[in-house]
């Protein structure tokens, strides 16, 4: 199909993308807050009455985590994945928004409500595709999986991780994430590097006249330290990695009432981190603050440092796949894009912790990602979905 075609094929399904966006949008899917069910269930429908073939995925403890479309060529080659998430951020104020969070109503050229930009419209897309791609599938070389998670809000990405671990899957050469914004191709982002710090003291009454250093205190200086802690500058521009790591005390909690000083304080640090400083390197330096902390207030117990998570950067060269694909569909389409490397961390360092490459972001304008009023620009969808369709066209077409 030459790329006017796929673009007419694309806006003639785009009241049918709609309307399934809408209906997902309408059925709330807060991560860690509402049943997952009934928006799976939109989607399953949806996928039956297509004879698509899918399954549900499921985590260690037998929670659901995710939906799995796969649609196998006819011919030998390598898997692609594209990849949406169907559960969404909280509503926060719902005061404050101009209109239901579960609108999915059209105004102004907007898709309204949670989940319009990230990621429910994206999975609407994604399963016209398939069903496309499932009328040809013979003359494909590999296969497609589309992947809808519905743990992927909460941080744990349970939806990838299922779907890596599950022995019936074949494992993909590459993964197109629906993350939306269409002026770029997300082709990399930093690492993170999480941990949980416990800082000691002794405790005792706030009146008492022996003066100790209480556990809030030492925290504060940790925290000082930590903001004051060296981070290397790392190379800005065109050249190499563009972005610099960062460090960030994102939680202190500890004590309680007004007349007792704790014996324990707990805090939250979340690193960034790049090619040239990663886990380990952001490990040294915490590890590095709080000695420094116990040689000048010593105490019983020292500081003690729990690694939470640790995600490697990623970045991919705008010649390899699928960037490439994506690149070089976004322009055939007529759409004007440049690679980027992203500050925030998502599916994609997952994913590179597990070799696989990826693309983390190309999709529609968007307004209120992840805060109030979240609304989706239509007019673009058209283009959207055919650049993603030719991507995967071009991939499948290469044994």
């Amino acid at each position: 199909m030459t790329d006017d075609g796929l673009v007419a094929r694309a806006a003639e399904q785009t009241a049918s993308v709609t309307a399934l966006a809408q209906e997902l949008i309408r059925l709330p899917s807060r991560a860690g807050v509402d049943d997952y069910g009934p928006v799976l269930a939109v989607l399953e429908r949806w996928l039956g009455a297509r004879d698509l073939p899918h399954r549900r995925l499921h985590d260690e403890r037998g929670d659901l985590v995710g939906l799995l479309v796969e649609i196998e060529g006819g011919r030998p080659g390598r898997w692609w994945v594209l990849d949406a998430c169907v559960d969404t951020a909280s509503f926060g104020d719902e005061d404050a928004w101009s209109f239901a969070p579960t609108s999915g109503e059209i105004r102004d050229g907007f898709l309204l409500g949670r989940g319009s930009a990230d990621s429910k419209l994206p999975a609407a897309v994604f399963c016209h595709i398939a069903a496309d791609l499932q009328a040809r599938a013979a003359d494909l070389h590999g296969g497609l999986a589309v992947l809808l998670d519905v743990d992927e809000h909460t941080g744990g990405f349970g939806g990838a991780r299922a779907y890596l671990a599950d022995p019936r899957a074949v494992r993909p050469a590459g993964v197109m994430i629906g993350y939306p914004g269409m002026e770029e191709v997300v082709v990399g982002g930093r690492g993170l590097w999480r941990a949980r710090i416990t800082v000691h003291a002794p405790s005792g009454h706030s009146g008492s006249s022996r003066t100790v250093v209480g556990a809030v205190s030492r925290a504060a200086r940790l925290v000082q330290l930590l903001d004051d802690a060296e981070l290397p500058p790392g190379p800005l521009g065109g050249v190499g990695f563009p972005l610099r790591p960062k460090l960030t005390v994102t939680a202190i909690e500890g004590g309680q009432g007004f007349s007792v000083s704790p014996d324990r304080c707990d805090l939250n640090v979340d690193i960034r981190t790049t090619p040239a400083f990663d886990g380990t390197d952001a490990e040294s330096l915490v590890r590095k603050a709080c000695a420094e902390l116990d040689a000048a207030f010593p105490v019983p117990e020292p500081t003690q440092v729990t690694t939470i998570a640790c995600w490697p950067p990623f970045q991919l060269r705008p010649d390899e796949e699928p960037a490439a694909a994506l690149l070089q569909a976004a322009r055939a389409v007529g759409l004007q894009v440049r690679p980027k490397v992203a500050g925030p961390s998502n599916i994609g360092n997952l994913l590179a912790g597990e070799g696989i490459p990826a693309t983390a972001g190309f999709g529609l304008p968007y307004i209120g990602l992840h805060g109030t009023d979240e609304r989706a620009h239509l007019a673009e969808l058209p283009l959207v979905h055919a650049a993603y369709h030719r991507a995967v066209l071009a991939l499948l077409s290469a044994s």
